[in-house]
């Protein structure tokens, strides 16, 4: 039998890097202020980087640090103890994508196991070979790979190969767009992408300036570079026997309630299947949990054949989910009450689903309420409001509540 791979989840803050390990990640990747791809996803101060290190290892979990913009000749500069630290703090690995930056992290850090980013668009066992030679210990496979392709560049490669299963597409090649830095100034490259694939656009002619002809015979216009959203976990036997070491959740910028719901899913599909390889069978519990997060469509991307229209979504650039965020779980004692941090205004009356990180979840009704200080109160309207509520069997610490949603 194939060795289990690991699943590596996103953590854009502290608290979703908490909640990814609670719920079943055995890594995740995050960014510290400087020199991630992210700058606008919250990311960790240097602190935090050393409480977070700590607190994944205290619970046999491992953490990935981004350094992987392509950086311009004034961020080099500061790059030397920025490194010194991440090695200090024992981070376990970090993701680069420029070779320069790669080469002053096995000269500043040369014990640091090195991760090549998907920005370094490897999509051949070559370039594969050829970053393992220079001392990478794993490479970050291109999304517009096909699954025979991956295939085939494990059965040439020694190193240990990562690939997205789920989470966001790019429409530029592995991320490498100029769109953000064109339009707005912010460079994506750098880490401050504003997404502007996903906005709305028409064709405007140069002698005609004002007269909008939109691009799809559509009147609301269209949203030509507006992919779905990846998803493998109904592939997840055929990803997990093409012989791949990790297998990533892209979202460091999505909520809490994204990192745990779909981090769990993707668990417990990766150990069924270890527990019966002859017998496993996707469960329709674990699609309907990927369709209660705030997401766009699903697709399969590159990896079973090349997109085509059915993979972009031409008339919208909403999301869609079916269940809403209300509460977490801070605390549980043996009189039944749960302390509740508010995420969204509930009330006495309304059922409500509580979804657990590691026990089966069940649904209630919120019959009994009540503040901080022990008054019963009807509703709970104010962010992150501190609540009182009886539930009717015990739950786990960071357990989420939430309500059924918009589709």
């Amino acid at each position: 039998m194939r060795k289990k791979p690991e699943l590596l989840a996103p953590a854009g803050t502290p608290e979703k890097m908490k909640m990814a390990l609670l719920y079943g990640a055995d890594a995740v990747y995050l960014g510290g202020k400087s020199f991630g791809l992210r700058a606008l996803g919250g990311n960790f101060s240097r602190e935090e980087l050393r409480v977070g290190v700590a607190f994944a290892h205290a619970h046999g979990k491992r953490v990935y640090v981004t350094v992987n913009i392509f950086p311009h000749n004034e961020d080099i500069a500061q790059l030397p103890g920025y490194l010194r630290f991440l090695q200090e703090i024992q981070v376990d690995a970090l993701l680069v994508a420029d070779l320069g930056v790669f080469s002053l992290c096995r000269e500043v850090i040369p014990e640091m196991e090195l991760h090549v980013s998907t920005q370094a668009n490897v999509t051949n066992y070559a370039a594969v070979a050829a970053w393992q030679r220079l001392g990478a210990q794993r490479v970050v496979l291109a999304r517009e790979l096909s699954l025979a392709e991956i295939r085939e560049i494990r059965a040439h490669s020694a190193v240990e190969l990562e690939m997205f299963v789920h989470g966001a597409m790019c429409i530029s090649y592995s991320g490498r767009c100029l769109l953000s830095s064109y339009f707005t100034g912010r460079d994506s490259n750098r880490g401050t992408c504003a997404q502007s694939c996903r906005w709305k656009y028409a064709l405007m002619e140069e002698t005609r300036p004002g007269q909008y002809f939109p691009i799809e015979e559509d009147e609301r216009g269209t949203y030509i570079m507006n992919s779905k959203d990846l998803c493998l976990l109904p592939q997840i036997a055929d990803i997990i026997e093409s012989g791949v070491d990790s297998l990533k959740i892209e979202g460091r910028m999505k909520s809490v309630h994204y990192v745990a719901s779909v981090t769990k899913a993707y668990r417990l599909a990766i150990d069924r299947y270890f527990d019966d390889p002859a017998h496993f069978s996707v469960s329709p519990a674990w699609l309907e949990e990927l369709g209660k997060v705030s997401h766009r469509a699903y697709t399969t991307g590159f990896v079973f054949h090349q997109p085509t229209a059915a993979d972009q979504i031409y008339g919208t650039s909403s999301y869609e989910q079916t269940s809403d965020f209300v509460g977490l779980i801070r605390a549980y004692d043996d009189s039944g009450w749960a302390t509740v941090e508010q995420r969204n205004h509930m009330r006495r009356g309304e059922e409500i689903e509580i979804f657990q990180p590691t026990q089966p979840g069940f649904r209630q009704v919120i019959e009994e309420m009540e503040d901080e200080d022990g008054f019963p109160i009807e509703a709970a309207p104010h962010p992150q409001q501190i609540i009182r509520i009886r539930m009717k069997q015990a739950v786990e610490p960071y357990a989420i509540l939430r309500r059924d949603g918009k589709v």
